[in-house]
């Protein structure tokens, strides 16, 4: 077991005893990895490549045989436990013999299905074990990122950076939406990307407006938004960028919109650091969009964390106020949306210090507009 991972350990223990909890069931597959280095992956919601099982003297990954020679090569330190009739089955057995009365779960994973027939299955041991809800115990704690995870970000941004390079260089008048979201997945692929941080957005003209489009059978043209947001994933961790290009000549709107967005976004970043509050960053971007004149016209959160997930605490959000610490990272992404005419968002992934921020995009300039 690496220091790191044993250091995560122990404040996990830490939670255990400050909620009074004797095991922890971890089910979140990123929490899963966070504390035991196992990367088996969970194939949809209601199917499971395991569980850890804390307490605070034994660690259990609990799994199939599918899973078998991974878990015991990955997960260092943990006792492997195979269940053959489901782990629905098995688990009041696992949890009796590590002496666990009271074990906490991850309510944001387990459905009101599972949890139904764990508690059901619990309850046969004698005296009956507790299943009691925890929320975000081990996502507090990955937060803050070690120089190592940070370093893991950088490389998968400048991976997907080098994709989009690439894949502006073939952008041409008459390809799809579709046929350049693929161009950027087959991109990053081929660069080494474990895989995608989420689906590639390419959206052009009037679908640039729609803050989450999906690529269509839509053909690009000459003087329109055309809006990327990608991300890698490499060694784990994940990258988070929106760029938006025009190909030939913008209108004045372009550049008026571009110009409001890039203005917004620093203005963001320089109120960064330490002790800040995310309610207030995210308003520092937002008055100065709705003073340039596009009141209501920027309607998402300012940004979120990324690490494990493309989409972590903490938010910078004119709905939620969490304080900023020195390690988290944190994308910075306003944009401006106009109904029949497109949308420019520009996004950048930050790290926060103690005095400030620092941008972990290549800091090259970055020109809008293509010549085609």
């Amino acid at each position: 077991m690496t220091p790191i991972i044993s250091n995560r350990i122990e404040k996990t223990r830490a939670a255990l005893a400050k909620n009074d909890l004797d095991g922890l069931m971890v089910s979140v597959q990123e929490n899963r990895f966070y504390l035991s280095g196992f990367t088996g992956e969970d194939t949809q919601f209601d199917e499971s490549a395991g569980v850890l099982i804390i307490t605070p003297t034994r660690l259990v990954l609990a799994t199939d045989s599918r899973y078998d020679l991974q878990a015991k090569s990955e997960a260092a330190g943990y006792e492997v436990v195979i269940y053959k009739k489901g782990l629905e089955q098995e688990l009041p057995g696992i949890a009796d013999s590590l002496g666990i009365r009271r074990m906490g779960f991850e309510s944001a994973r387990l459905s009101h299905k599972q949890y139904a027939a764990f508690a059901k299955a619990l309850n046969t041991v004698s005296p009956p074990m507790e299943l009691v809800p925890t929320e975000n115990l081990i996502e507090n704690l990955r937060k803050i990122k070690s120089d190592d995870e940070v370093a893991r970000t950088v490389s998968a941004l400048r991976l997907a950076e080098k994709a989009f390079v690439q894949v502006l260089d073939g952008l041409r008048p008459g390809l799809t939406e579709k046929q350049v979201a693929w161009s950027m997945e087959k991109a990053m692929r081929e660069a080494g990307a474990q895989g995608l941080s989420f689906p590639v957005i390419v959206a052009s003209g009037p679908n640039s407006a729609l803050p989450h489009a999906i690529p269509t059978d839509r053909p690009l043209s000459t003087g329109e938004p055309i809006l990327f947001d990608w991300g890698a994933r490499l060694n784990e961790y994940c990258s988070d960028t929106t760029r938006t290009v025009v190909m030939g000549q913008p209108d004045d709107r372009f550049r008026k919109v571009f110009d409001t967005v890039v203005t917004a976004r620093d203005k963001a970043t320089a109120a960064i650091r330490a002790g800040a509050s995310g309610m207030d960053v995210d308003r520092v971007a937002r008055d100065y969009i709705h003073s340039s004149g596009f009141v209501d016209r920027f309607g998402h959160s300012l940004g979120h964390g990324t690490g494990l997930a493309v989409h972590e605490s903490p938010r910078l959000s004119p709905i939620k106020d969490e304080r900023l610490e020195t390690g988290m990272i944190v994308t910075v992404e306003p944009g401006i949306y106009l109904p029949g005419w497109g949308g420019i968002r520009m996004e950048n992934q930050v790290v926060v210090a103690e005095d400030g921020a620092r941008v972990l995009n290549d800091p090259a300039p970055f020109d809008p507009i293509l010549k085609i």
